[in-house]
């Protein structure tokens, strides 16, 4: 078996240091031409390839990115851990995944901050920060990116969930429904990512919009996930005086609530109207009305203006720190064609 040559045997061979060898390697000026071209004819006779984790330290750069994600068993984390890894190895950097979990494990990381000296930049997903959490990331001295959250000073990108979610009501009362059930994540949450907050706002400002009285009972916690939306949806059609529509602020929610309606043999938009949140891919097979949010183009976007702040090619901080991207109301059977029942 050949043996894996060394930097100590290229220094031995061309008769200098490791310093030098490293250096001359690097291409930095403060080598002589001449001593140059001995190094770089003994690495290249004895076939040496340099450390890639030597030349990180060397330069004192990672080439590592943290992304920060509350959760990772979610359709919109995973397009979005996807979307950044794929940029990352793009452009020669290693994604260095947090996925917090719960709790107490966001409130250890935040303590901890185990990223420390391990990454050039850090990528937060969806996530309300408090002001402890702002100082510990600033700390860091690390360009940030926060992703679906707005904050002056760091680079975000995101949509606007307030108008997008009353976008979605409005249809619902353009319609002709006055009793609108909303089915969301829990505000007071601990891991407190974002959606929960804002869609419901607009949700709010759309029936007051429209005079409609607000009601506290349709509104119901479906915990972003396809059993939570039926269960909440469960709870709402059990009423003596059910909803006409519902807006659940994700599809997977918008998906129980379909599936939960379909066990009590009702059918949308005949019985109930139904809006979902995100347009994934099940959402056109289920002819499910919804908003259409552009996960990857966010995802893709705020990690290549944070790439170009860690590499220098641009001052992408001041230049354009906040970048909000469209969405789109999509329209399909569980609400086209319908009004309220009477």
């Amino acid at each position: 078996m050949a043996l894996v040559a060394s930097i100590e045997d290229v220094a031995r061979q061309a008769g200098v240091s490791i310093a030098t060898v490293s250096r001359a390697l690097r291409g930095l000026p403060d080598v002589a031409a001449a001593t140059r071209d001995r190094v770089l004819s003994a690495a290249s006779d004895l076939n040496y390839v340099a450390s890639p984790f030597a030349a990180r330290l060397a330069s004192g750069r990672t080439t590592t990115v943290g992304l920060v994600v509350p959760f990772v068993n979610r359709w919109f984390f995973a397009e979005v851990i996807a979307t950044v890894e794929t940029a990352l190895r793009r452009a020669g950097f290693d994604l260095l995944l947090y996925n917090l979990g719960d709790e107490q494990g966001r409130t250890r990381f935040f303590d901890v901050m185990p990223m420390r000296k391990r990454v050039d930049g850090v990528l937060i997903a969806s996530l309300v920060l408090d002001e402890a959490e702002f100082s510990a990331l600033t700390e860091l001295n690390r360009p940030v990116g926060l992703l679906g959250l707005v904050r002056e000073g760091f680079l975000s990108a995101a949509i606007d969930d307030i108008a997008s979610a009353r976008a979605a009501v409005d249809h619902l009362v353009a319609l002709g429904h006055r009793r609108i059930g909303l089915i969301g994540g829990d505000t007071d949450d601990p891991m407190r990512f974002t959606p929960p907050l804002r869609r419901r706002d607009g949700y709010r400002d759309a029936l007051e919009a429209a005079g409609v009285e607000l009601e506290p009972d349709l509104e119901q916690l479906g915990y972003f996930t396809v059993e939570g939306g039926g269960d909440a949806a469960r709870r709402l059609l059990a009423r003596s005086d059910p909803p006409t529509a519902i807006f659940a602020e994700s599809d997977e929610m918008a998906y129980g609530v379909l599936r939960e309606m379909r066990h009590l043999g009702l059918r949308a938009p005949d019985d109930v109207a139904v809006i979902g949140f995100d347009d994934q891919p099940f959402a056109d097979l289920m002819d499910l009305t919804t908003v259409r949010q552009p996960v990857a183009d966010q995802a893709l976007d705020i990690t290549t203006r944070l790439l170009a702040v860690i590499s220098e090619t641009e001052d992408g901080l001041m230049r354009d720190p906040a970048v909000v991207l469209p969405t789109e109301l999509v329209l399909r059977a569980s609400t086209e064609g319908t009004g309220p029942r009477q």
